[in-house]
């Protein structure tokens, strides 16, 4: 069903009231500093760049536990000086006039033991997997996992819940609870991944178990107005795989309706891997799952303006989320606006280093 809405309308996800739809992607850079994954002055200095009046920015994946680390760089909301380090990237954002969430990240088998201080890293079961994390020695094949056994699944849970309110005390504006592209959460969501036999693994209603219980410890904390989550559920990244993945996922946005959630972040099948995008596929994802959640979606897949405008008039979805186009253009949502060309992306700079490719693109100068 169409409507009037463009991507300049405004809209309310649960308590965040925004003046447009443009909204900065979840992006993993792996700039903050390495020693104690703590956010720092170039973060403050790329955020508030890319903060347009009225806008939102999902911040980059954060981790929740220096267990759940996967990425070297990766900032997290686990400490109280990683905490503390968020509030001048927050205050610059709000000082543009912009709302920021922070997403909670565990990224599950996807690591390195160099990265959690020698432990193995846990998942939901043991299956084959070939993935890899990003180490002081660059990317490295991860190391083997081992299932979490029932009885530690609460501390997983308290470990988001203390994210969440250091996430409060920083100054952000709510949280996403990052539930796709294979990490923890997704982990225990698909069967590809999730053979367990007690209460956490068999059907979807069991394994949606450990992400509605970190979804009520978060709500606890913020209020259910100001808490999104992000699914992918038709990704094949980081091995993933499910054998009805329409009828679980489904069930999943269900389950998250009855909460009155801030919004559902889907991941569309145009992407493919981590960086390819599938042409001519519409938000097909965020349209099926829209029906069955009842809140505002945000789809998020390679879309350009024009795409992302069609599917908003379609009646597709409420806003979506622009990745590769938000690291080369600061100023994405006025050339939007006003359909200015954009810069390029250097994908070499994607993932750490410096300055170069993070914070020196330039915005549109008018002559």
């Amino acid at each position: 069903m169409s409507n009037t809405n463009t991507l300049f309308s405004s809209l309310e996800l649960g308590e965040i009231r925004l003046d447009h739809r443009v909204v900065m992607a979840p992006l993993t850079r792996l700039r903050a500093d390495r020693d104690g994954d703590v956010p720092n002055a170039l973060m403050r200095d790329y955020y508030a760049q890319r903060a347009s009046a009225g806008g939102l920015i999902i911040g980059e994946a954060t981790t929740v536990s220096a267990t759940g680390r996967g990425y070297l760089g990766a900032p997290g909301l686990y400490t109280d000086a990683q905490m503390a380090a968020w509030k001048p990237i927050v205050a610059a954002v709000h000082a543009r006039g912009a709302r920021i969430v922070a997403q909670l990240w565990h990224v599950g088998r996807t690591s390195h033991a160099s990265l959690t201080g020698g432990a193995a890293p846990v998942t939901a079961s043991v299956v084959p997997y070939e993935g890899v994390a990003f180490t002081a020695h660059g990317w490295t094949p991860v190391s083997p996992a081992r299932a979490l056994e029932t009885t530690e699944i609460p501390a997983v849970v308290d470990d988001y819940a203390s994210a969440a309110r250091r996430a409060l005390q920083a100054g952000f504006d709510g949280v996403e609870i990052h539930a796709a592209n294979g990490y923890l959460l997704d982990q225990f969501l698909q069967d590809g991944s999730n053979r367990r036999t007690d209460r956490y693994g068999g059907p979807i209603e069991n394994r949606a178990r450990l992400l509605i219980e970190v979804v009520d410890a978060v709500r606890t904390i913020w209020g259910a107005g100001r808490v999104g989550v992000r699914l992918s559920p038709s990704s094949g990244f980081n091995g993933m795989s499910n054998s009805d993945s329409e009828s679980d996922f489904r069930y999943v946005a269900q389950a998250l309706s009855g909460r009155q959630l801030a919004y559902l972040h889907v991941v569309e099948p145009r992407v493919v891997g981590s960086e390819e995008i599938a042409a001519g596929l519409h938000a097909v994802a965020a349209r099926d799952l829209r029906a069955h959640f009842g809140g505002p979606v945000i789809a998020a897949g390679g879309f350009d303006g024009t795409e992302a405008q069609a599917e908003i008039t379609r009646g597709h979805v409420d806003a979506v989320a622009f990745g590769r186009h938000f690291i080369a253009n600061p100023d994405l949502p006025s050339r939007l606006r006003t359909g200015l060309p954009l810069n390029p992306y250097d994908r070499a700079t994607f993932y750490g280093g410096d300055a170069r490719g993070y914070t020196d693109y330039p915005v549109w100068k008018v002559a």
